[in-house]
C-alpha cells in the first residue's frame, strides 16, 4: 500500500524546510524528501552566514515580505532555543546613480524604514576597516543582520519533525504526476501519495519542472574567508556586513567570525550546466576579483585565503523569485530561482506555501513573483 500525505514537499533546503514546519504546524501529516542530508552544502543554503536587510533595493514590494520574515526568524529562533539572527548592521556603498544606493533610498522612502547616510570622515572614524571611493556613497542600516544559515535549515526541521513530519533524505525524486485530488511521488526508493505537493527544487528547478520550461540559468558562486588580526572586522567591536557596488561588480562580506572574514562576489558567475556535477573548486577567475576587492577596500584583511564553499544560485531573467501554483494542477505549488538573494525570505516564503497548500486565506502569492510575467 503506497504512504498517504496531506502534503509531500520536494527539496528541504531553505524554503522547502520552512514549508515543511509551517505545514506540520497547521496539523498537516507531512512528509519532506531530500537527496542530501539536513543542511548540506551541496545546494544553495550553507556557507554559514546569510545577510538579512529591510531597505530592500531590488525591488520595493519585498519589504511587506521582509517585515513578516523578521517576525518568523524571531519566532523560530525563540521556538529552538538557538541563537540564529545576529544584528550587525549593513554597510552599504555605491554610486548615487548605481542600482544599490538609488534602490535602498526608495525601499526606505516608500516603507518609511530609517537609514543613516554616513559621510567619509564619519566612515573613516566608525568602520576603519573599510575604504570608500571619493565618488561613492555610504548607506548604513541598523537592523540588518546574519542569519546563521543551516542552523535555520536545522530549526525547521526539527520543529516540523516535532510536529510530527517526517523526513526522508538521501532519496532522490525520480518524478511526480499531480491530479485533480491527489498528486503520486515516486522516488528511488517508493512512491508516495499526497493530497498536495510543495516543489522547492533550489539549482534543481529546470528538472523538478521541466514542463514550465523556466527561463533559469544557475551559476557557480564561491564564498571566500581571509584570516585578519584586527579588529576592525570584528562584530562584537561594531563591524557589520557590507556591500560594495563597484564598476568591476558587487560584493558583499561578512564580520570576522572563527573562519575570517568572509568575502564573495555578488555579480557574475559561472553557468552550471548540470548541478550533479558541480566543481567544488574555485577557478582563478573567481578568487582574483574578490582577492582585488579585499586588498582594495578591506585592507586590514590579510591576504592569506584559508576557507573557501561553493554555492548556486538559481536566477530568473528579472532575478525575482518565481512563487506560485503549478498552471492546470491546484494543487501543486512551488518556489524557485531565488535568484542568489532569496534565504532571508525562506521563513515567510514556506509559510506563504504551506498557507496555499493547506488553503489557508491568510497568505497570497505577491503578483510580481508569479508566473504570470513570463507570459
Amino acid at each position: 500500500m503506497i504512504p498517504t500525505y496531506d502534503a509531500i514537499v520536494l527539496g528541504t533546503g531553505g524554503v522547502g524546510s520552512a514549508a515543511m514546519y509551517h505545514l506540520a504546524r497547521l496539523g498537516a501529516r507531512v512528509l519532506g524528501i531530500d537527496q542530501f542530508s539536513v543542511a548540506h552544502d551541496q545546494g544553495s543554503s550553507h556557507g554559514r552566514s546569510r545577510v538579512i536587510r529591510l531597505s530592500y533595493f531590488e525591488h520595493p514590494d519585498y519589504v511587506p515580505l521582509l517585515l513578516r520574515a523578521y517576525e518568523l526568524w524571531e519566532e523560530l529562533e525563540a521556538l529552538s532555543g538557538q541563537q540564529l539572527y545576529r544584528e550587525v548592521g549593513l554597510l552599504q556603498i555605491g554610486p548615487s546613480d548605481g542600482i544599490v544606493i538609488p534602490g535602498v533610498r526608495r525601499s526606505a522612502k516608500q516603507h518609511g524604514l530609517q537609514l543613516e547616510t554616513i559621510s567619509s570622515t564619519q566612515l573613516q572614524s566608525r568602520f576603519p576597516g573599510f575604504v570608500v571611493p571619493d565618488f561613492m556613497e555610504a548607506i548604513f542600516e541598523k537592523r540588518a543582520g546574519i542569519l546563521a544559515v543551516e542552523q535555520c535549515v536545522r530549526s525547521h526541521v526539527r520543529l516540523a519533525i516535532e510536529h510530527g513530519a517526517e523526513h526522508r533524505t538521501g532519496e532522490l525524486v525520480v518524478n511526480w504526476k499531480g491530479e485533480a485530488k491527489q498528486v503520486l511521488v515516486k522516488t528511488n526508493k517508493g512512491e508516495y501519495i499526497a493530497s498536495s505537493l510543495v516543489i522547492t527544487p533550489g539549482a534543481w528547478a529546470s528538472s523538478q519542472l521541466d514542463e514550465l520550461r523556466l527561463p533559469l540559468k544557475v551559476l557557480k558562486k564561491t564564498m571566500f574567508w581571509f584570516q585578519t588580526s584586527t579588529g576592525n572586522y570584528e562584530p562584537s567591536l561594531g563591524s557589520p556586513a557590507f556591500l560594495y557596488e563597484l564598476p568591476e561588480g558587487i560584493f558583499y562580506g561578512f564580520p570576522k567570525d572563527d573562519w575570517g572574514v568572509k568575502v564573495a562576489e555578488h555579480s557574475g558567475g559561472q553557468v552550471v550546466s548540470d548541478p550533479d556535477i558541480l566543481s567544488r573548486n574555485s577557478e582563478p577567475n573567481e578568487f582574483e576579483p574578490v582577492r582585488g576587492f579585499v586588498q582594495k577596500h578591506l585592507p586590514a584583511v590579510g591576504k592569506e585565503c584559508t576557507k573557501q564553499e561553493v554555492c548556486m544560485y538559481t536566477m530568473s531573467p528579472d532575478e525575482n523569485f518565481i512563487v506560485d501554483r503549478y498552471p492546470q494542477t491546484e494543487n501543486v505549488v512551488f518556489a524557485a530561482a531565488l535568484s542568489g538573494h532569496g534565504f532571508k525570505f525562506t521563513s515567510v516564503l514556506g509559510e506563504i506555501l504551506a498557507s496555499i497548500s493547506m488553503k489557508e486565506s491568510a497568505r497570497k502569492i505577491p503578483s510580481f513573483l508569479s508566473l504570470e510575467r513570463f507570459g
